[in-house]
């Protein structure tokens, strides 16, 4: 392709991703300067398309952002007013009291949200301070001048299917800031490519990561009980992967129903979605769902290394936010409390840099603020439940995890901080050396087959492009990961992008990628890290509505 002359515009702050960490960015340097020319740019349809977490949220981020956020309209009115746990066998379950547990677990107090409504009124704010949001445009490419970051190219619309720009083609623009900040979730591309670029992830933990799996349902009113939040553990995944789920009721007789599958297991033969409607028949889960309607379904990857897998965070020019570092608070199942932060800390570092007449450096002061404050604070008390959990299972998580958290409220520690092993793709065992999992067929009632739940995720893709998801080596599904492993992209993926056609030297390797929910899976866990995830044109993927 010959080289391709595009427009430029130049700003102070170029955000990509309109997510909490992107928006809280957005909105703390207005609030600084409202003369600041900040642009935000966000690939879903709308800010909120691409939105999914549990959610229930710790509104301490909120708070240090916006502390009048209670009298302005926010779409946070669901406070929890039941916590339970449970581990779960097959056929019962047994609850686990909340007073063993270190005070920080409790929910009470927290909200049941959803984040992508609260990122479309974040937006709303941002906008009313004079913050310049652009939905619909993918970020393709960075821009860089020497060893600096200068900018993203957005909004290319257009190629054909061969990478050719077709009949129609917009090459897009150049957005320059003194400073990018990328926020684009959980193994954004850009974020991985400036993470490779800058040795960023040296001395540090390979990230670790889950695959949460969500349904919203509508339930009979009788069963329903607004501010309640339950956590399981155990059946339906056993020993042969770490998890769990979440069930939250919030307004309107509806529940969100969760499962977070982590992604180090070994069985190539696992089934994660699978597992997810597997649970749902438990006669726990079971007995709340009857009669009642699934409305919408999604599935997005999760960090989970926390303190040991942050990677250093700015490099010349560029800043990671959220979850493009990894804040999540495993055993507290939330990270949007520290992405509200993470964004606000950013934007008072470049305000601060820009105001002294730099540009283009590294925010050190931002990377601090992060390690020694609140997020630090907050990811260092848990950093072992992970690895032990890894390691030694449920029991050793939940008993050595729980005294190490309990003695962190007080400075000390059982075990130091515990490493993480082998990346998640590494952890993948071999086919021959694991039993195949017969998994029941979905019903239609409570268990659904994954084509049919994904019409509920509301995603589209142009056909006419490329596909986003690419191949290094394209025979290698078939050459490797098929003998060796069952190829599990068949399995891994949520979204049903990956099939195995024909069989023995007919086998050929489909993708799918109108299906893609922007997950990540794949990117993550192929066991020969083959399938590199990028952005498709702006717009496309899911539009999840209450996510």
């Amino acid at each position: 392709m010959a080289e391709i002359e595009r427009e430029s515009m130049e700003y102070d702050v170029v955000i990509v991703g309109g997510g909490p960490a992107g928006l809280s960015a957005a909105i703390r340097l207005k609030q600084l300067d409202p003369d600041l020319n900040v642009v935000l740019l966000e690939k879903g349809s709308e800010v909120g398309a691409h939105i999914l977490s549990g959610a229930v949220l710790d509104t301490c981020g909120l708070d240090a952002l916006l502390p009048d956020w209670q009298s302005m309209d926010a779409p946070i009115k669901t406070e929890v007013k039941e916590d339970n746990f449970y581990i779960l066998g097959p056929a019962g379950q047994a609850r686990i009291p909340n007073w063993p547990m270190p005070p920080f677990m409790n929910n009470h107090g927290k909200y049941i949200v959803s984040m992508a409504n609260v990122c479309r009124w974040m937006a709303g704010v941002a906008e009313g301070l004079g913050v310049e949001i652009f939905p619909g445009m993918s970020c393709s490419q960075l821009v860089y001048e020497g060893d600096r970051v200068v900018g993203v190219v957005a909004g290319e619309f257009g190629l054909g299917e061969d990478g050719q720009p077709g009949p129609n083609y917009e090459p897009g623009m150049e957005l320059r800031g003194k400073y990018v900040f990328l926020a684009e979730g959980v193994r954004g591309s850009l974020s991985k490519e400036v993470i490779a670029k800058y040795d960023l992830s040296k001395g540090h933990c390979p990230q670790k990561f889950g695959i949460g799996m969500k349904e919203i349902w509508e339930i009979d009113p009788a069963k329903h009980r607004e501010g309640t939040v339950t956590h399981t553990m155990g059946w339906p995944l056993g020993s042969n992967a770490g998890g769990g789920s979440f069930i939250y009721h919030l307004e309107n007789n509806q529940v969100y129903v969760g499962f977070v599958v982590h992604l180090n297991y070994a069985n190539p033969h696992l089934y994660p979605y699978m597992e997810f409607q597997r649970f749902k028949h438990h006669p726990m889960v079971a007995d709340l769902l009857a009669d009642g309607k699934r409305v919408a379904y999604g599935a997005r990857a999760i960090s989970e290394g926390g303190w040991q897998s942050m990677p250093k965070m700015v490099a010349p020019g560029v800043a990671l936010l959220g979850c493009s570092v990894g804040m999540v608070n495993v055993p507290r199942i939330k990270g949007n409390h520290n992405a509200m932060l993470s964004g606000k800390a950013a934007a008072e570092a470049a305000f601060d840099a820009i105001k002294a007449g730099r540009e283009g450096d590294e925010l050190a002061a931002y990377e601090t603020e992060v390690r020694t404050g609140p997020i630090g604070k907050d990811l260092k008390k848990v950093r072992n439940v992970k690895p032990l959990w890894s390691k030694f299972g449920l029991v050793a998580s939940l008993m050595g995890g729980g005294a190490d958290m309990w003695l962190n409220t007080i400075g000390l520690t059982l075990f130091g901080t515990l490493k993480h092993g082998k990346t998640d793709a590494a952890a993948t065992g071999k086919a021959k050396d694991f039993k195949k999992i017969d998994y029941p067929k979905p019903d239609g009632k409570l268990s659904f087959d994954r084509l049919t739940n994904v019409a509920f995720s509301f995603t589209n893709h142009d056909e006419s492009q490329p596909a986003h998801l690419k191949l290094k080596d394209p025979s290698l599904p078939i050459r490797v990961n098929l003998p060796e492993y069952d190829e599990p992209a068949q399995r891994y993926c949520p979204a049903g992008v990956y099939e195995v056609i024909g069989e023995g030297a007919e086998a050929r390797f489909q993708i799918n990628f109108q299906n893609c929910v922007h997950c990540k899976t794949c990117d993550i866990k192929d066991p020969s890290q083959n399938i590199n995830w990028t952005t498709p044109q702006g717009g496309d993927g899911p539009n999840y509505p209450n996510m």
